[in-house]
């Protein structure tokens, strides 16, 4: 009788042992469905920037190179679409890359910049001022694109807090589909096909164009009711100085030869005072386009704003030179294994620049 007991009382703790380790097994199983799930939905909510807006995807792109360039560009679109690093090693043997995107704000610029330094160390870094003017966060949109990009590091968590307007939640850029949950109404093919692989959309962070829109009737500049630039401006472009300094990187300022928005005198003396306060380059190309040979009648592709190829690569071989001369770098093109890189990267260049030629119904300028 007493081993008839023991038995039933065995049986039925190895019963609810049973149970309960099917009960885990089911709250596990159905855990990592949710999981899968949201991760499913987040990867096709999320904007690709495959077509049209494709500014959004420069960021992410640069951890896919080999990390060991010479000169980094940090800063908005006026680095990333007048300046050309293909045209750099062509016609300099320099290895670059331009780490910009939408209005990047200087905030921003530091910590792409610092995120940057986690993977190497280049000679030269390049920040163009403009964007000196801002000094707090303008729009979401974007920062989204420049933040969303980014890996996840200590640099990314600080980007993401100096950026957010109040109306952010830091929780939307961890799960980004809090923030994307109701884009059912926009996705097309391009959000199903790039769900789980990436579309190459720039050229060592530059975005090229070959069409042509001449520069005319150019608005001045609005009067200002103050043309200082912010503590908050300043205070990260000191924080970029120092880190250069710290790391035995040259940083240049530069003024890219974008005639909207308009350069005002007053900013451009802050920043020769700056410069000259603490020995930096500065290269203000607004005053160098006769020497350069830019002409706004061809070399620009939206009136005046932004470079169009023909543009950047006049602004690219005259930087080039400046660099070999002035920062000493060293011409490259010797080096095999670089070579091999740099012959993809360009077959790819010129391969985007015959089809954007083709597209717009334009001949290739010898």
């Amino acid at each position: 009788m007493r081993q008839e007991k023991n038995g039933k009382r065995r049986t039925k703790r190895y019963q609810r042992e049973r149970d309960r380790k099917r009960k885990q097994i089911r709250l596990a199983v159905s855990a990592g469905i949710i999981v899968v799930s949201l991760f499913l939905l987040e990867k096709l909510l999320v904007p690709k920037y495959v077509d049209g807006v494709v500014e959004g995807a420069f960021v992410q792109e640069y951890y896919d190179q080999e990390k060991d360039f010479d000169v980094i560009f940090v800063g908005d679109c006026e680095v990333y679409e007048n300046f050309s690093p293909i045209t750099l090693w062509e016609n300099y043997g320099i290895n670059s890359y331009i780490r910009g995107s939408a209005e990047q704000y200087i905030w921003q610029s530091y910590y792409m910049l610092e995120d940057t330094l986690r993977y190497e160390t280049p000679d030269v870094v390049i920040f163009n001022v403009q964007s000196m003017q801002f000094d707090t966060s303008q729009s979401e949109a974007y920062n989204r694109m420049t933040l969303e990009g980014m890996r996840w590091s200590p640099s990314k968590i600080k980007a993401i807090m100096a950026s957010m307007k109040p109306e952010e939640k830091f929780l939307d850029y961890v799960f980004p589909i809090l923030r994307y949950h109701t884009r059912w109404s926009q996705l097309t093919k391009e959000d199903v096909e790039y769900m789980f692989r990436k579309k190459q959309v720039s050229h060592n962070g530059y975005y090229m164009r070959v069409d042509v829109k001449p520069a005319e009737n150019v608005p001045e500049g609005r009067v200002l009711k103050d043309y200082s630039f912010g503590e908050n401006a300043w205070k990260y472009l000191d924080m970029m100085r120092r880190i250069c300094e710290e790391k035995g990187i040259q940083l240049i300022l530069i003024k890219a030869p974008s005639l909207y928005p308009y350069w005002y005198e007053e900013w451009e003396e802050q920043i020769v005072d700056y410069a000259d306060q603490y020995d930096l380059d500065y290269i203000n190309f607004l005053t160098l386009v006769d020497e350069i040979g830019i002409d706004y009648s061809r070399d620009t592709y939206d009136a005046g704003l932004h470079m169009n190829l023909s543009g950047a690569e006049k602004l690219s071989d005259y930087l080039g030179q400046y660099l070999i001369e002035q920062s000493g770098l060293s011409d490259r093109r010797k080096e095999k294994e670089l070579c091999k890189i740099w012959e993809e990267k360009t077959a790819s260049y010129e391969k985007e620049k015959q089809d954007q030629y083709q597209y717009y119904g334009m001949e290739e300028e010898n």
